[in-house]
């Protein structure tokens, strides 16, 4: 997946800000790995090799650059594309999951052995699924050490780690500094409550981006109790593995800033990931328009919103029952009856917020009993069952294809429903909601062709969906 050695080394020299997170450039004379924007003098082409991990830098006996802090930039969105084993091994162990259940869960839930997935994920970033979660907890570390005053003992857990002493000797060879050294550094007007569990957090992601515009679309659907919008910020609940987390999220200077209030502080590194999904946060956007901005119908649209995102959401069984909620109705009723429905079946927390209802309580509903037709209601039942029972996924892990196979197999879940559910539920870029009324109504009042699903606009057309969205 690497570019060629030239073209990395031609990023290196420009300090082009665009491959950050595409691949890393490790220095031999100084054992430093650096992003390619990084502002050090530029390093000599012989003394150069080029990862496509921060993880198979760390392997090869790296350490971080404490200047640009590699291990800290935005993801790479070339994952987003790939709907292969590597990708899909990425993506959940970006969610954490190789803390939570090791490896052999990790493979479990990918259907396929342990062997295999090492070497897939060997092949495509240089590093096996325990050298990228180590590079992962390092950098959870580092987060907390920064911006928390929480004990260095209670950052160790948190961050994933079995022990001290691994937490220690990690730190030292990533960073090249002791974790009492890297809190020494760390920002103070970036410190957390520990006493409450609460982190504030500077997600980075790549210009341009209109972040106000992205947190408006959330917040224009906005589920009463458990999502609020209010002067440019968003706030939610979002359940996590190990209890509540409550995120408050709003524009900084380049940064989304994260204010993060955890049940359990091992949280940290799936809250955060799934906030980066929901904002689209490791986008490229400047691919994105520069292919999209080259058809002359598209151009106008890229040219009013530079980098426009593609939300995602926290959770895929929300996200169905939302779609189910939302068929033929506006936007307004659909919050409506989403606030109705979590008021009734989701948990407290946080002062009076809400959960939003899991799949395991309203599976057990009689779907006659939900605030909606009947025919809907038996609709989210299915899927909730599906979901409860395992047979349906909805997360970055899944198969996308296979995914929407086993979706329109359900009843009640039609095209329009399933390729929304893959747009953003399962993250793919590539989706042209053709059948979408309001994208119909946008494409026929700019002359824009819609028919034969547009596959000169692939990978990149869940962008034109929000496009023709946001022109509606």
């Amino acid at each position: 997946m690497l570019p060629d050695f030239d073209t990395c080394y031609l990023a290196v020299r420009s300090r082009d800000p665009r491959f950050d997170g595409w691949f890393f450039t490790a220095v031999r004379t100084t054992g430093i790995y650096c992003r390619p924007s990084c502002p050090a003098i530029t390093p000599q082409r012989r003394n150069v090799t080029f990862h496509a991990s921060a993880a198979a830098a760390q392997r090869a006996g790296y350490r971080a650059c404490k200047r640009c802090r590699p291990d800290a930039t935005p993801g790479s969105a070339q994952w987003d594309l790939r709907g292969d084993l590597a990708g899909r091994a990425l993506r959940l162990i970006g969610d954490g999951l190789i803390d939570r259940e090791g490896v052999p869960g990790l493979a479990r839930r990918l259907g396929y052995s342990q062997r295999q997935v090492n070497r897939a994920l060997l092949d495509a970033v240089g590093a096996g699924p325990i050298a990228l979660a180590r590079a992962q907890r390092a950098q959870t570390a580092r987060t907390l050490l920064e911006t928390t005053t929480l004990p260095v003992a209670d950052v160790a857990f948190a961050a994933g780690f079995a022990s001290v002493r691994q937490f220690n000797d990690t730190v030292r060879a990533v960073f090249a500094s002791t974790p009492t050294g890297l809190r020494a550094a760390g920002r103070p007007d970036a410190a957390g409550d520990p006493d409450i569990g609460t982190i504030t957090l500077r997600l980075p992601y790549r210009a341009p981006m209109d972040l106000s515009a992205t947190l408006e679309f959330l917040g224009a659907r906005a589920i009463p109790g458990v999502e609020q919008f209010t002067d440019g910020t968003f706030t939610r609940v979002i359940s996590a593995p190990h209890g509540p987390a409550l995120v408050t999220l709003s524009p900084g200077d380049g940064y989304l800033a994260c204010r993060a209030t955890l049940a359990e502080v091992r949280d940290l590194v799936t809250v955060s990931a799934r906030v980066r999904r929901l904002l689209d946060l490791d986008a490229d956007p400047v691919a994105v328009d520069d292919a999209l901005g080259a058809d002359p119908a598209l151009a106008p649209l890229v040219s009013k919103r530079p980098g426009l995102r593609s939300p995602g959401a926290v959770d895929g069984f929300e996200l169905a029952v939302r779609a189910i909620v939302g068929q033929q109705i506006s936007v307004a009723g659909a919050r409506t009856v989403l606030g109705r429905l979590a008021a009734e079946h989701g948990a407290r927390a946080f002062g009076g917020r809400l959960q939003f209802p899991t799949a395991e309580r309203l599976a057990a509903l009689d779907p006659a009993t939900l605030p909606m037709p009947r025919a809907r209601g038996r609709t989210i039942v299915t899927i909730a069952r599906a979901c409860a029972e395992g047979t349906l996924g909805l997360d970055p892990g899944v198969d996308r294809g296979d995914e929407r196979a086993r979706l329109l197999a359900l009843p009640g879940v039609g095209p329009w429903t399933a390729d929304y559910l893959r747009l953003r539920a399962l993250g793919d870029p590539d989706v042209l909601l053709a059948g979408d009324l309001g994208v119909r109504r946008s494409a026929q009042a700019l002359g824009i062709e819609l028919a034969g699903g547009r596959g000169d606009w692939a990978p990149w057309r869940s962008y034109v969906t929000h496009h023709l969205w946001a022109a509606h």
